[in-house]
């Protein structure tokens, strides 16, 4: 009974630390979501950079919530983000996926990771390169060629998705129906991107490259979206991302 009485008290002791970090994070966040739904940056590469930590820190904050607080349940963590493996068709463990997959595609398609801002070679690639994006890891079909539009964020971005693609609906991620891997994220800023498919639906699809590969449509040989495009025509910003 003692045993459990300190446990308690230790408890409550950590919960009591944790509520100002827990407090800050969610102020941050709510300025984020705030500055994203007044359209304060018009910029699609930092509303994806803003994207990813508002999940972050809603990621953190729930996780440390359910993981110490009295009598939760240990279930309310892990429901945070999807599992990539239960409920979906293809099925490999995490081993046998790192053998399958290049270190890139691995870390952005198991790990759920982003890749470097303009480091893939198929967001050099227009609707010009006829074909259909397929995933890396399971080659189910995902965008087709029609719809990818050049977005400036130095991520391969299109209007719309094939229907090998799943949305995880409470964090707006991008996966792979087929194996539950991830592929990016979706916004629902397409109206900007005035003359592209993109504004017509509205929609825009941020992919990894990595986590894709380009079949050309001619039988051609496949283009896997980890390799680098070419010198000439990469442009890092670093004032805008540093690695």
């Amino acid at each position: 009974l003692r045993s459990q009485i300190m446990i308690q008290y230790h408890r409550r002791n950590m919960i009591s630390r944790l509520q100002p970090v827990l407090y800050l994070l969610f102020v941050l966040a709510c300025f984020l979501e705030e500055s994203s739904s007044l359209n304060l940056s018009k910029d699609p590469f930092m509303e994806r950079r803003n994207f990813i930590i508002r999940n972050s820190f809603a990621t953190l904050a729930t996780t440390t919530t359910a993981s110490t607080c009295i009598g939760c349940s240990s279930s309310l963590a892990a429901d945070v983000v999807k599992s990539r493996t239960d409920g979906y068709a293809v099925h490999h463990t995490e081993n046998e996926w790192a053998e399958l997959l290049s270190r890139q595609q691995y870390n952005i398609l198991r790990r759920g990771m982003t890749e470097r801002q303009k480091s893939s070679i198929l967001d050099t690639y227009t609707s010009d390169q006829v074909g259909t994006y397929i995933c890396a890891a399971c080659r189910t079909p995902l965008f087709d060629s029609s719809a990818k539009f050049s977005s400036g964020t130095g991520w391969p971005s299109f209007a719309s998705a094939l229907a090998g693609v799943e949305v995880e609906k409470t964090r707006k991620e991008v996966r792979c129906g087929a194996c539950g891997g991830h592929l990016g994220d979706i916004f629902n800023d397409g109206w900007k991107f005035l003359g592209t498919q993109a504004s017509k639906t509205g929609q825009r699809y941020c992919i990894d490259g990595s986590a894709i590969i380009f079949q050309p449509k001619d039988g051609g040989v496949d283009v896997a979206g980890d390799q680098r495009p070419p010198s000439k025509v990469i442009q890092y910003e670093p004032e805008k991302f540093k690695a």
